[in-house]
């Protein structure tokens, strides 16, 4: 059987990936009376008073939502809401594997962001904090922004904010085994979506070097035709030499490649054009050059997002640490900080001396990961002033 054909069984059998499980049973009358009626009216009285009692007195401050609407589904594209369940399922099992998190999918049936946006508000009193996953560009940066601005808990999009922080740790130990120095390099990113814009502003901020951007247009510049508002806005931030053209074109001397695109985009020859290039084609399944043409084009390090190769850049490394971290300290909101130290955390997993390049990013089993990002995230929450407790 393929692993297709083996996960497929294991669903049928298992019927969901998740359940809810009480935290105390009830065998007593007096567990009913404490746990329900009517010992419970005191609780809620309590909450109606102070709000923020829901944290305490309620599983509230652990209890996440993994909202989608199906439109952006793995690599699949727009299968709708009921198709996105599998994987929101899937999530919500690393939430609580990895990070202790308790996680519940919601699968939204409309693309209006306005529904989308109104639903998630509706609902956030049930929440310490909501993540969003799979939901097409441009629209998700609109229902990310919108959703900040009505909650007073913290909004994460993982296809954003998770891939770029877990690539930019990636790049971090990479630049220490090619002995690259960090603001001196060239970046192409291909995929001009949802991941690659966020890892742009992610590599910007943490200031990586100069970023070129391409879709299936070509590289992002000022002026093209066929780029939506985000694209142009980002258009004016990278490519300072404003170079034109192919995929091809533009990674002539590059060095670094990230693909968030499509497979079998970038050849050997490609990879060969670049200054000892660091190759993290992560487009799946299928990456946009496999690992080993992508060795044999001369690439110094190759990260893709699987598991049968070295250097798995994976997400599961970031939104459980994210998410428990923000959780403890009851933070008000994810911001650029905690990215960026939450990056730091993971890079330094990994000791330099075992550095090499088929290790520069921990396992994505590694369950140490999250405590190391909780600890990071809560800390800056602290020394923001984002944080509640």
């Amino acid at each position: 059987m393929t692993i297709n054909e083996r996960s497929l069984a294991l669903h049928r059998e298992l019927e969901g990936k998740i359940e809810v499980v009480a935290r105390k049973h009830i065998e007593t009358r007096d567990d009913l009376s404490l746990l329900y009626t009517p010992g419970v009216a005191e609780a809620s009285r309590v909450v109606e008073k102070d709000e923020d009692e829901s944290f305490n007195l309620t599983r509230r401050g652990n209890l996440i939502p993994d909202v989608t609407d199906g439109t952006a589904v793995l690599g699949l594209g727009d299968l709708g809401p009921a198709a996105g369940m599998p994987v929101m399922e899937g999530k919500c099992a690393l939430f609580k594997e990895f990070g202790g998190v308790d996680a519940i999918p919601i699968c939204i049936d409309s693309k209006d962001p306005d529904v989308i946006v109104e639903t998630v508000r509706l609902i956030s009193k049930s929440f310490g904090g909501i993540n969003l996953e799979d939901i097409s560009a441009p629209r998700c940066f609109e229902i990310e922004r919108r959703l900040k601005e009505v909650c007073d808990i913290p909004v994460f999009h993982d296809d954003q904010h998770g891939t770029a922080i877990v690539v930019a740790a990636a790049l971090t130990n990479a630049l220490k085994v090619t002995g690259k120095k960090k603001g001196e390099i060239k970046i192409v990113i291909n995929g001009a979506g949802s991941a690659g814009i966020s890892i742009a502003r992610l590599l910007l901020r943490m200031n990586f070097g100069n970023i070129v951007l391409g879709d299936i247009f070509g590289a992002l510049c000022p002026g093209e035709e066929k780029m939506n508002p985000v694209q142009a806005e980002m258009a004016e931030i990278t490519n300072k030499n404003r170079e034109k053209g192919t995929l091809a074109d533009v990674m002539k001397g590059a060095d670094v490649f990230i693909g968030v695109s499509r497979p079998g985009l970038v050849t050997r020859e490609m990879v060969a054009s670049m200054n000892n290039g660091i190759v993290f084609p992560m487009a799946n399944p299928t990456p946009e050059i496999m690992p080993d043409e992508a060795k044999a084009g001369g690439a110094a390090v190759v990260g893709t997002g699987r598991s049968d190769y070295p250097n798995q850049i994976n997400n599961v490394l970031v939104f459980p640490g994210i998410f428990k971290g923000a959780l403890k300290v009851r933070a008000r909101a994810i911001t650029e900080s905690m990215k960026i130290r939450a990056a730091e955390a993971i890079a330094s997993v990994i000791p330099e001396e075992e550095l090499s390049p088929e290790n520069i990013i921990p396992s994505a089993l590694d369950k140490r990961v999250a405590e190391v990002v909780a600890n990071a995230v809560a800390e800056v929450a602290k020394e923001e002033g984002l944080a509640r407790i």
